[in-house]
């Protein structure tokens, strides 16, 4: 067998391994979507719930969009569909098959999407969404600083008031450790599990959760900072 005759095998070979697996993928997709999901903006300032259902609309499946939708995102009016297309884009579409919004999944249960012109869209399961909400909520209000022996260091107030994109303003109250002041956070979002503050410079602080309902700045060191509820 030549060498050209050779590498068009391995080639057809692996595209016949390919194919398979690009499939599986979206055939796998089309059988975990089905379900209710929270459309929203990413600060989740507008939202609204979408039902994914698992039977056929000509070459598609078909959806249910809450009466709210129309209102919260305007753009919701012209969707009438969902399907899956190439390995893992998650469409919601018009009458005509086009794309109202395109999604592709960024973590496990939370897809993202863009429209030219507004921006980006969160399509996440609806429990995750709303237990996100209810865990944003607890973290608001008043926390103090203290460090590992248990001395405050500072009081700050987390709030719910839209700082930027994502970001909800934080406020230092007085008589802080200089080096608390100094980073004076101006910012700060849940993410991943974890309290996120950010400077006005940009400089950004993380705290996770420990097994005594603290939670200490990461990575640990051996005079840890760490946050208490008030």
């Amino acid at each position: 067998m030549s060498g050209l005759r050779v590498v068009a095998f391995a080639v057809a070979a692996c595209l016949a391994a390919i194919g398979p697996a690009l499939a599986q993928d979206a055939t796998t997709l089309k059988k975990e979507m089905p379900g209710q999901w929270e459309l929203s903006t990413t600060e989740r300032s507008k939202t609204c719930v979408v039902t994914l259902k698992a039977d056929a609309a000509g070459q598609a499946f078909k959806l249910e969009l809450e009466p709210a939708c129309k209102t919260a995102l305007p753009f919701t009016k012209d969707i009438v569909a969902w399907s899956v297309k190439g390995l893992d884009i998650v469409r919601l579409q018009d009458a005509t098959g086009e794309a109202v919004i395109d999604f592709t999944e960024v973590e496990a249960g939370i897809f993202e999407g863009l429209r030219q012109g507004e921006g980006v869209y969160i399509l996440q399961d609806l429990a995750a969404a709303r237990s996100m909400a209810k865990s944003m909520d607890q973290m608001i209000g008043d926390w103090s600083m203290v460090r590992g022996n248990g001395q405050p260091v500072c009081g700050l107030t987390l709030t719910n008031t839209e700082a930027s994109p994502d970001n909800f303003q934080v406020f230092l109250k007085p008589k802080c450790d200089p080096a608390i002041a100094q980073f004076n956070p101006a910012q700060w979002r849940l993410e991943r599990g974890q309290i996120v503050l950010m400077s006005k410079s940009g400089e950004v602080w993380q705290f996770e959760a420990d097994d005594n309902a603290q939670w200490r700045r990461v990575p640990d060191t051996a005079d840890p900072l760490i946050m208490l509820r008030q």
